[in-house]
């Protein structure tokens, strides 16, 4: 069975979230204060982290960092306020996802189970490259067809697809794209974001069925294969 370590401050909140986790199978061990669970985190390592940023006695953002100085242990950050999400993403400190509050217990559920196939099929040996990169071409393929696509959308999905899984705001998406613009929308990210994701699923003849490229509320996009 996977073990969650839960850290959350907010007691009631900390009881939902656990009950909705262990009716999904997963066996929680929950803690209120950061101290507490880095504490535990050295004695018994967790399957995953649900990671509260404002926790006491030692906040998420060290608990984070210490983790990550040791271990490649996935995290799930959670906080109130999508400005500390921005934060969060400038220091890279590595988190594998991110849920603001208020949320839904399912929700959260449903980003733990994403997480933890992902590295199940990282653990997999690779049978097929869906997509195939020519760098110096700027071209890129899915399976044998050629993408027909702009320079700044091959940029795009170059990144998503070197780092899949991996969230990036709007704000480091317009800096890899152009980093000398100070004055570019984020709606400019958003029409090149549907760009890609029409063009990857006729290829891919996917339709609704799967987004290639999906929206992190409150943060902004990361790149996911289908589950099958």
């Amino acid at each position: 069975m996977k073990q969650i370590m839960l850290v959350e401050d907010e007691v009631e909140l900390a009881e939902l979230v656990k009950d909705y986790l262990e009716a999904a199978g997963f066996e929680v061990s929950m803690f209120h204060d950061g101290q507490a669970a880095y504490d535990a985190f050295n004695h018994k390592k967790p399957s995953l982290m649900i990671l509260d940023l404002m926790v006491p006695r030692m906040d998420g953002l060290t608990i984070c960092r210490k983790v990550r100085e040791q271990s490649d242990l996935p995290i799930i950050m959670v906080t109130a306020r999508t400005e500390e999400i921005d934060r969060v993403l400038g220091l890279n400190m590595g988190a594998d996802d991110y849920v603001c509050k208020p949320f839904s217990p399912k929700e959260l559920v449903a980003r733990v189970q994403a997480v933890m196939r992902r590295l199940e099929r990282k653990a997999e040996p690779e049978t097929v490259d869906l997509f195939r990169i020519d760098a110096a071409q700027q071209r890129i393929w899915y399976q044998q067809k050629a993408l027909s696509l702009t320079p700044t959308e091959f940029r795009l999905l170059e990144l998503f697809l070197e780092h899949v899984g991996h969230v990036y705001s709007r704000t480091q998406l317009l800096d890899h794209i152009n980093p000398d613009s100070y004055e570019v929308a984020d709606r400019v990210i958003d029409s090149h974001i549907k760009n890609l994701r029409r063009k990857i699923s006729d290829a891919a003849q996917t339709g609704n069925r799967h987004e290639w490229i999906q929206a992190v509320y409150g943060v902004g996009y990361r790149f996911e294969y289908p589950d099958e």
